[in-house]
């Protein structure tokens, strides 16, 4: 399977509650993501995170998958193949 470069923005609310998830997550796909940059917003009461990735895209689509189904969170990606 040929493996992409990506990025996925993911903004988080209620960072306390739902932080130990997304950094579980994470953790778990880490063999795929070659950086990441974590951003508070205090003024919006959000936290943005950007992950760029290199991976299949099963791969990416899981790790997104689960960042997509966790309340409180919004997930986006985009993918290109090099």
């Amino acid at each position: 399977m040929k493996r992409c470069i990506g990025v996925i923005g993911i903004i988080v609310e209620e960072r306390k509650r739902v932080a130990p998830k997304v950094n579980a997550y994470l953790n778990e796909y880490g063999e795929i993501i070659i950086g990441r940059l974590g951003v508070p917003y205090k003024a919006r009461g959000i936290n943005i995170i950007t992950i760029i990735v290199d991976g299949t895209t099963d791969e990416i689509g899981a790790l997104t998958g689960k960042l997509g189904m966790l309340k409180k969170v919004k997930v986006k990606s985009t993918l290109i193949r090099v």
